[in-house]
């Protein structure tokens, strides 16, 4: 990684600069590089200030009367200026990352075809795979390339399959938040068919208008673009993104133990609840392995909440793994996952309950059922059943429990397990609360108002990537994803008052973030995971010097500069 530069020097002039999303200024050239470029003709006489851009753009947003309208204004700025985007952005943190992000931008996927208008990072398409390395290497020479965001578009939260959708909203989050130069990240669409009905009879998609392609044949596509990264990539971070479940495990298994990927909606949720669970205990004064999870939604988010916190218990509080499994119930369409079960996953055997523990009853055993019996400290929700929390369920909970843990966090809002606010009275403000969409405030029996966690990924995995980018780390370690959600913990306001929030603020992410990425990278370069030869001390001073924000730099024009 390189940090951004104060001066640059490029070849491009005239129209191509100023149709360069990287390299253009719009107003904001300067008379000198306006002459130098060649451009005083084709900029009005004004030069404006950054800021004054900002505001200029911020307007033009805000006639903009629906989040998808202003999703798609947004998606035009970057087009045509990266550091405007970036910096209007900035501004602008808790405003704007839900219009780009969760939940607008699911929208924006689901009419990917309807609202294309301009390819954006590498399509890599099923039966087209014999030119696979031509064209990842046309896309790829002479860049440096840190982070690939790639996803087969299968299991997009809450819209499901939508065959082909380019991750750039995932890709713009790691360098608004995170740090990470825009132009040393690719996102790579990996169109392997789709089983969406709809889009199938669009004449409009844009995508190879297939079935979904499963099996070996499937297998043989990723392997060989991932095997295409580490010939040509090789301290290159691959972020996996909406994959299906049947896939999403199973990928990650395969290839991290021989190059540095990351799932982030395995690992990512999971490291994120980590850290609502940790400063949820640290209220509570007690450890993990005291604690007694019920799981609702075995899903890829279910599945890998569960072995972070799995993991992190045996890290923290040496346990076995085996006593570690044992304090998770999950529940899935079946009811609690048992011997009896039918069709359970391969990667879910290690927390199935035996059916003799629950003898005595006869068929599906409910969420209540498991609540009465389990009495359990902390009730995670991710299972996109809107209410599945039910009263019952919360005051049952909260009848043996002094302070519930209570994480409902699908998304969107409209399928979140409980309202915050209804927990919250439902247990007389006992309840530590976090959710996977913002809320309001709820109001405690003493009048104050409980401030609502949101457990948003993004407050951690742009700096579990930039701390692996940072140290050019071999693998992403279990160990050093712990290392960050415990530094995210750390840094809880529940920790100062019990009844703040169990997650920092999310306006404090690139904060937060960085602090993440510093603990990921010291504990890469303790274990011997990095690849740089740095000690401990340094790391921090080496994450700032590497940071990209959001600023113009010089230009000097150069016939044989950057293009």
């Amino acid at each position: 990684m390189t940090s951004s530069k104060t001066q640059y020097h490029v070849s491009l002039r005239g129209d191509a600069i100023l149709t360069s999303s990287r390299w253009n200024k719009g107003t904001a050239f300067s008379m000198a590089e306006r002459k130098a470029f060649g451009l005083t003709g084709r900029l009005p006489n004004r030069v404006n200030t950054l800021d004054e851009q900002c505001e200029r753009a911020y307007d033009q947003l805000q006639a903009r009367d629906s989040p998808i309208r202003k999703n798609c204004y947004l998606q035009s700025l970057k087009n045509q200026n990266w550091v405007l985007y970036f910096a209007l952005l900035s501004r602008h943190v808790r405003e704007l990352v839900p219009i780009i992000y969760t939940p607008t931008e699911a929208d924006a996927i689901a009419s990917y075809s309807r609202l294309f208008r301009r390819s954006e990072g590498l399509y890599l398409t099923l039966p087209d795979q014999d030119t696979m390395e031509q064209d990842f290497l046309e896309q790829v020479k002479g860049r440096s390339i840190d982070l690939i965001v790639c996803s087969d578009a299968e299991q997009i939260l809450g819209i499901g399959d939508q065959g082909v959708g380019i991750s750039a909203a995932k890709a713009v989050i790691y360098t608004l938040i995170g740090g990470i130069d825009p132009s040393r990240v690719l996102a790579v669409t990996l169109d392997v068919g789709t089983n969406n009905e709809d889009l199938l009879n669009d004449k409009l998609y844009v995508g190879w208008s297939n079935k979904r392609i499963r099996g070996e044949q499937y297998d043989q596509f990723i392997d060989k673009f991932l095997q295409l990264v580490r010939k040509h990539l090789p301290h290159c971070l691959v972020h996996f993104e909406d994959f299906g479940v049947t896939n999403a495990q199973r990928i990650l298994a395969r290839y991290r133990d021989t190059h540095p990927v990351f799932n982030d909606d395995i690992q990512g949720t999971g490291a994120v609840t980590l850290s609502c669970v940790m400063s949820a205990i640290g209220v509570t004064r007690t450890k993990l392995s005291d604690q007694r999870f019920i799981v609702y939604g075995a899903g890829s988010a279910g599945l890998g909440i569960t072995k972070q916190l799995r993991d992190a218990m045996v890290a923290t509080d040496g346990i076995p793994e085996e006593e570690a499994d044992t304090k998770f119930w999950l529940i899935d369409r079946n009811g609690l996952i048992r011997q009896s079960t039918p069709d359970v996953r391969e990667d879910l055997r290690a927390f199935i309950r035996s059916d003799e523990e629950w003898s005595s009853f006869t068929g599906k055993v409910g969420l209540l059922d498991v609540v009465k019996q389990v009495k359990p400290t902390v009730l995670i929700g991710c299972s996109t059943h809107a209410g599945g929390f039910t009263e019952e369920v919360v005051k049952t909970m909260a009848a043996h429990c002094e302070r519930p843990i209570i994480l409902p966090l699908s998304n969107p809002c409209r399928l979140v397990e409980v309202k915050p606010s209804d927990a919250n009275e439902w247990t007389r403000g006992k309840a530590l609360l976090a959710t996977g969409s913002p809320f309001p405030p709820a109001k405690m029996p003493n009048g104050k108002d409980y401030v609502i966690a949101e457990c948003n990924n993004a407050l951690i995995y742009p700096g579990l990537g930039f701390g692996a980018m940072l140290c050019q780390a071999r693998k992403m370690t279990d160990t050093m994803i712990i290392a960050g959600a415990r530094r995210l913990a750390e840094l809880s306001p529940a920790l100062e008052d019990p009844d703040n929030a169990l997650l920092p603020d999310f306006e404090d992410a690139p904060q937060v973030n960085f602090e993440v990425a510093v603990a990921v990278a010291e504990q890469g370069i303790e274990e011997g995971s990095a690849g740089v030869d740095w000690s401990k001390e340094e790391v921090r001073a080496q994450a700032k010097a590497q940071l990209w924000e959001p600023v113009y730099a010089e230009y000097t024009y150069d016939p044989h500069g950057e293009a």
